[in-house]
């Protein structure tokens, strides 16, 4: 399972828009995308500009290259002495500006996740209270729950960053979550509504095997000529960088284990990377509408 970054809007987007695009055109929209911020109105600035593609499939996109973006640079943003500018600077930002969005502000001029620029400055604030360098479950609970910060001001501002940040923080974290497992059960229905036997990777697990694909058919099916013995549902885009990652990761060590299988990117996926084939692995970005099984022949959605 894996599952799109995004906002609320991401999870009422259904699965029903299929895409596929060349890397010539994913490359164009990643141009695209090098100098937006994470915000809400950067996702309309790519509705406007890529009206054809679903806006699942751009927040997909979107916050796949945000994060290679913010992986190239987050070492610079945690050096000490940044680290201590940027404190420094909201400290005294705040005396004078307390109701302007000052972390949203500096997180834009310094090119930083609007969350993790707000993790920065509250590590900052509470081993500066407490003399003491702040453990990782308290950080993370006073991100999730603003409240808990001691100090009304800073609370606010870091609110303002989980919920202005499609791309980082606990709120997209629960989204991403709720999204992946939305399509584990399209996924497990669509099974069903073709009278397929399968294990799941909850069933799999109480069964002892530690790395599963989501899917594995009891009875295998083709799928365009080919044979499909499990299946990996993705709830983001394939580019290629993800796509490498999880063929090494995941979809090698499930064929050696389970034979051949279908991984399927529900918001779509660089149509070249569907070259593996007859080494076991297909590509689809959504249920097959036609497939035979081995009983049963075809089955039609």
């Amino acid at each position: 399972m894996d599952c799109v970054s995004g906002s609320s809007a991401a999870v009422a987007d259904k699965p029903v828009n299929k895409m596929k695009m060349c890397r010539a055109e994913y490359r164009s929209i990643s141009r695209f995308i090098e100098p937006l911020r994470p915000s809400r109105q950067c996702m309309e600035t790519l509705k406007t500009q890529f009206p054809h593609l679903p806006p699942s499939t751009l927040l997909s996109i979107f916050s796949q290259e945000y994060q290679k973006r913010m992986k190239r640079s987050i070492m610079r943003h945690h050096a000490p002495d940044v680290v201590k500018g940027y404190y420094q600077r909201y400290r005294s930002e705040a005396k004078t500006r307390p109701t302007a969005p000052l972390l949203l502000e500096l997180a834009n001029e310094v090119d930083l996740s609007p969350a993790l620029l707000a993790r920065v400055i509250l590590e900052c604030f509470l081993q500066e209270r407490e003399a003491s360098v702040p453990s990782r479950q308290v950080l993370n609970n006073m991100l999730r729950e603003p409240y808990l910060i001691p100090d009304l001001l800073l609370a606010k501002h870091i609110e303002q960053c989980t919920v202005n940040d499609c791309c980082y923080g606990p709120l997209v974290d629960c989204i991403k979550h709720a999204i992946g497992l939305e399509h584990e059960d399209i996924l497990r229905d669509e099974l069903r509504e073709r009278n397929l036997s399968f294990l799941d990777e909850n069933q799999l697990r109480a069964k002892g095997y530690d790395k599963t694909p989501d899917i594995i058919l009891e009875v295998p099916i083709a799928v365009d000529g080919h044979i499909v013995h499990w299946i990996e549902s993705k709830a983001s885009f394939g580019d290629d960088h993800s796509h490498h990652a999880y063929l090494n990761e995941q979809f090698w060590s499930y064929c050696n284990r389970f034979g051949p299988g279908l991984v399927i990117y529900w918001y779509g996926f660089i149509a070249e990377l569907d070259c593996q084939h007859e080494r076991g692995i297909l590509l689809k970005d959504g249920f097959p509408s036609d497939i035979v099984t081995l009983c049963q022949g075809p089955a039609r959605s």
